[in-house]
């Protein structure tokens, strides 16, 4: 919400990018982008298609077969949730002024500048609490727009076997901790 929302500003009809729209952050995105009111596009592997689609995603590019820099063009918000260099790659699809948020923000120090150099923006973010935010998620729960999606559940005992799941890059949804039995 803070990514998509206050830093880039999504409004009806922009068109936006979710890097990893099947993996736990990108499926919360992709139904956020379109609940503002976006055209989303996301990259997400050939055996998540039909779940970003129910998502709500318009348009899925299979990062393993096609390189998005080369389909994709006009883009007003992109949003890494993958990490690599996706957000610097994707500077190139942005329109003039267009911004790339990135969650994975530790290692991208150099690209304000390239951004600025080619007239786009960049920013990362770092989660903080938010009253508004919060209660305009839960509205979108409550109405159906937004519907969290757990793919594995561990006990807290688990924890280094739920990392492990989750370092592998290919879980579709949330990986939860149960802390009470």
């Amino acid at each position: 919400m803070q990514a998509l929302g206050e830093i880039a500003q999504i409004e009806p009809g922009q068109r936006v990018l979710i890097h990893g729209g099947g993996g736990g952050l990108g499926h919360v995105a992709v139904q956020i982008a379109k609940a503002l009111g976006a055209y989303v596009v996301t990259t997400a592997s050939a055996g998540k298609r039909d779940f970003v689609r129910s998502l709500g995603a318009d348009q899925v590019i299979d990062y393993q077969a096609v390189d998005f820099t080369t389909v994709l063009s006009d883009i007003d918000v992109a949003f890494d949730t993958v990490g690599q260099e996706y957000a610097e790659r994707s500077l190139s699809v942005l329109k003039p002024g267009g911004i790339v948020v990135t969650a994975l923000g530790l290692s991208h120090a150099h690209l304000p500048a390239l951004a600025a150099a080619a007239g786009r923006r960049f920013s990362s973010v770092a989660v903080e609490s938010d009253s508004a935010g919060m209660q305009q998620l839960a509205a979108w729960v409550e109405s159906g727009q937004l519907t969290p999606h757990v793919s594995h559940e561990f006990p807290l005992g688990e924890g280094a076997n739920a990392h492990a799941l989750v370092g592998h890059g290919s879980t579709q949804g949330k990986v939860v901790l149960r802390i009470a039995p």
